[in-house]
């Protein structure tokens, strides 16, 4: 593993993402104004944006990084990109390291974006660290970096990856404990939603807004999320192709 090689690849991100201001929107713009949305309709509700911002801040970055990553990964095989970049000595593993160091810098600035309007302007209010609620949001959103980057292998074309959104994500957050706890599903979906890794996510979040203290479980789903970003990463350095045929 060469590093240098790593941190010119996360600079070559970088530099596309400064020149994207599509992308930049994406990352930065639609999550604040979901959030905001959310906080509008929930106004006359008192509680609810409490009780529902605080999953809802780590799964928006968790979709939105999931979606951009698994996209951009795509662009550079179908324009042949990365098959140029592998004929260098730069690994699959090091391309892979250097787009999650390059997304997971812009998720610290995402997260940093988002929790700041949530706490401030949109008067979000939780028992525990506010902090720790967006500690949780960049690790949802290295794990939807690292999603995006594993699943992208099996997509062809753009549509194709933006399809993995309802086939892959769209259950989660439906078994994830967001409109049903988790231990009131039946116990076929509860088995299952344990090995899925957005169930992890809200409960992390729920642990420091319910309970306000960083407590063991709380140690635990941050493990587990971010054991989930490791095998993704080691996933998609395996299976990534040079090119889409």
């Amino acid at each position: 593993m060469n590093w240098r090689r790593v941190g010119a690849t996360a600079q070559r991100v970088l530099r596309q993402l400064r020149h994207d201001p599509r992308t930049i929107a994406l990352l930065l713009v639609v999550p604040s104004v979901l959030m905001g949305l959310l906080a509008w309709i929930l106004d006359n509700r008192p509680g609810a944006f409490d009780a529902f911002g605080p999953p809802l801040l780590g799964i928006f970055p968790l979709v939105v990084m999931f979606l951009v990553t698994s996209v951009a990964t795509l662009r550079e095989r179908t324009s042949g990109t990365l098959e140029r970049l592998l004929t260098l000595p730069l690994t699959k593993a090091e391309f892979v390291l250097g787009y999650a160091l390059s997304f997971g810098l812009a998720s610290v600035v995402q997260a940093a974006l988002v929790s700041g309007l949530s706490f401030g302007l949109f008067g979000l209010h939780v028992q525990g660290s506010a902090w720790l609620i967006s500690l949780i949001a960049v690790e949802d959103a290295l794990l939807g970096t690292a999603l995006g980057l594993s699943l992208s292998s099996l997509a062809a074309t753009e549509f194709q990856a933006v399809q993995f959104m309802p086939a892959f994500i769209l259950p989660q957050t439906l078994l994830c404990g967001l409109l049903v706890p988790r231990d009131q599903l039946p116990t076929a979906l509860h088995w299952l939603s344990d090995i899925l890794p957005m169930s992890y996510a809200v409960d992390a979040t729920r642990q420091i807004s319910d309970a306000g203290t960083n407590t063991g479980r709380l140690i635990g789903d941050a493990a587990i999320i971010f054991a989930f970003v490791v095998v993704a990463l080691a996933t998609g350095a395996m299976t990534l192709r040079r090119r889409t045929r």
